[in-house]
């Protein structure tokens, strides 16, 4: 196996993304980060022939997973903005 500049670099950019997925203080950046590293990911499970792999990788490890931090920080901030979200069973008291 030949191992080319683009596999030298795609692993490089891996561990970089990696490290600053770990070390931002920005949420928000975190995940886009993480989301992007997931993709990156991806490709380098096509470059190393496992198809299979890398569509599991894009479809869950970046998309759904991704979707679910970023539902996440937005339940965060309006926890920290102090909104409160009724649940259901308030619903049905506040009705009467």
């Amino acid at each position: 196996m030949v191992v080319s500049a683009f596999d030298i670099i795609l692993c490089l950019t891996l561990v970089w993304l990696a490290w600053h997925i770990l070390t931002s203080p920005d949420h928000f950046k975190a995940v886009v980060l993480f989301i992007s590293f997931g993709l990156l990911m991806a490709l380098a499970w096509v470059r190393l022939q496992a198809p299979d792999v890398a569509l599991a990788e894009a479809a869950i490890g970046s998309g759904l997973t991704g979707a679910l931090f970023l539902s996440a920080l937005r339940r965060m901030a309006s926890v920290r903005r102090g909104e409160r979200r009724l649940d259901r069973a308030e619903e049905r008291y506040d009705d009467g």
